[in-house]
């Protein structure tokens, strides 16, 4: 047994009157308190180190599952990194593509632009030909029409021509019968010769069936002059028998609307005035076919200025 300190026995010695029963007491409850402090100690000690293994078990479980997670992060970040990589190259691609397709869509567009321009102008030249041949075709309907009429007037003449008493012809466009003034007419004057008479009494009958047409009756001479009170010149004596052949045609049953009259002296030849012969060939009546106004071109759009 340790021996009390000495704080203690003196304690006891100036009591005076301690017992070394109590003494032994009072040791052993200081044993016992100096025990107790050093259990709970130890327990403490215990606890602390117990805790401390607590707490570095939980920060390694805590690297572990970081590290982990870094791991996991790292692939995933390899990932993500050659995804960008890839999506990157992918928009270079497609940037020089679009500025590829940019340069061609321009070409296109002005192709398109050339294209829908040329095609407008195609587009306008067709309507002009469509309606040239749309003019064309009513022109050569016109002149099947005036064919078809020549060749109806000139088989009802037919008998007349054979006998030289007329001509059915076209001249300058235009369809007319030639009457020699020898058979209509004596030098100088314009009454009606007997033949004349029948032979305009023919025409007449073959004339007045013609309803859609108009006739000009025209008188030429030869260019041999005319001095007399009445014919001053050619141009009135060609005038004067112009005007007497509408008057028999009249009086023969066709329409003095569809008539008229008109002289033209020696200034429209048919032969050289030189020879007896060309002379007879100019001294002459024309009764002239007027054509129809649906023979006519189209004029639509032309205005007078």
């Amino acid at each position: 047994m340790r021996r009390p300190p000495l704080l203690l026995l003196f304690a006891l010695g100036c009591g005076g009157c301690v017992t070394q029963k109590a003494y032994e007491k009072k040791v052993a409850e200081l044993e016992g308190l100096r025990s107790g402090d050093a259990s709970a100690a130890a327990q403490r000690e215990e606890r602390q180190k117990a805790e401390a293994l607590d707490r570095e078990a939980g920060l390694s479980r805590r690297i572990a599952q970081t590290e982990a997670a870094l791991e996991d992060n790292a692939g995933a970040l390899a990932k993500v990194t050659a995804e960008r990589d890839g999506l990157r190259r992918q928009l270079d691609d497609s940037t020089a593509l679009t500025s590829e397709l940019k340069k061609r869509l321009e070409k296109l567009g002005q192709n398109v632009d050339k294209l829908t321009s040329e095609r407008g102008q195609m587009a306008a030249g067709l309507d002009e030909l469509k309606r040239t041949l749309e003019e064309l075709r009513k022109q050569k309907a016109a002149a099947e029409a005036r064919a078809a009429v020549f060749r109806d007037l000139v088989a009802r003449l037919r008998s007349m021509i054979d006998s030289g008493e007329l001509k059915v012809v076209i001249r300058e466009g235009r369809m007319l019968i030639q009457l020699p003034n020898d058979v209509l007419f004596d030098s100088g004057r314009t009454d009606l010769k007997r033949e004349g008479q029948a032979a305009l009494t023919k025409v007449a009958a073959v004339l007045a069936t013609i309803k859609d047409r108009r006739f000009s009756v025209v008188g030429h001479t030869d260019n041999v002059p005319i001095h007399t009170a009445r014919f001053p010149t050619n141009w009135e004596l060609s005038t004067a028998r112009a005007v007497e052949v509408v008057r028999l045609l009249v009086a023969k049953a066709m329409r003095p609307e569809a008539l008229a009259a008109a002289g033209q002296g020696e200034f429209d030849p048919v032969a050289p005035n030189e020879t007896p012969e060309g002379r007879a060939q100019n001294r002459r009546i024309e009764i002239v076919l007027q054509p129809n106004l649906a023979d006519l071109p189209n004029l639509d759009g032309i205005t007078a200025k």
